[in-house]
């Protein structure tokens, strides 16, 4: 499993003809995360190479990564979720972290990405017991965006990638970018590189941009007003 979805992250990332991915599991679950059966191998070999490592592969990802959350998202699984760039679920997801459970330290980002979306108590409370959290406390905690019924999640996941590809594609990977990095570091710092970009990005905007602009607010004007 490992290997396998990295490199299609990777290959997925370098392709041009992708704009946006739709990560979720096949049958009643998300992922169940690492195989225990197996876990000397992984922990002790296959986990130093990020070239074989998952999330960092996700994290690496130019494009936006929609993760579909259709059942039980454990440890591993759980921190594939949070690799990615936006989080719908959903009645039936269930997210759980056995780190503690087994004895095992985490090295996927849970124990910092978590605490940063939901705050340190919560973060600290669902780590130290390996309590399941499900769909609704996930939405409450703000860990996914969206719940919604089985039968409605790749319908809805769809509709978010489509509302992805009618805005301009080189802002979606620029905007992205900038999000993901200036969570690593200091608001001060993040603040600065947004600054950066952004100076450098206006000096590339070509005059059609800004006609696009107008045209716009053109077609916002002439639009008849509702009742």
């Amino acid at each position: 499993m490992i290997v396998y979805l990295a490199d299609i992250i990777t290959s997925l990332s370098n392709d041009d003809k992708v704009k946006v991915i739709i990560l979720t599991g096949t049958g009643r679950g998300f992922s169940a995360g690492v195989d225990l059966t197996a876990a000397k191998s992984v922990f002790q070999g296959e986990v130093k190479d990020d070239s074989k490592d998952p999330v960092n592969q996700m994290e690496r990802c130019k494009k936006p990564i929609i993760g579909a959350i259709n059942g039980w998202a454990i440890t591993a699984g759980f921190e594939l979720a949070l690799a990615c760039d936006i989080l719908i679920a959903s009645t039936d997801a269930k997210f759980m972290d056995t780190h503690a459970k087994f004895g095992i330290f985490p090295s996927w980002g849970l124990s910092q990405k978590f605490s940063r979306l939901v705050g340190l108590n919560r973060a600290r409370h669902a780590h130290l017991t390996s309590m399941p959290i499900d769909a609704q406390l996930a939405e409450k905690w703000g860990l996914v965006s969206q719940v919604v019924p089985p039968a409605e999640l790749m319908k809805t996941a769809n509709a978010i990638a489509e509302t992805i590809l009618k805005n301009n594609e080189h802002m979606v990977l620029n905007i992205k970018a900038v999000v993901n990095d200036g969570a690593n570091v200091p608001l001060g710092e993040a603040r600065r590189l947004e600054k950066e970009r952004a100076l450098a990005s206006y000096k590339t905007m070509t005059p059609e941009a800004f006609a696009k602009m107008q045209q716009y607010i053109a077609g916002r004007r002439q639009a008849p007003s509702k009742l």
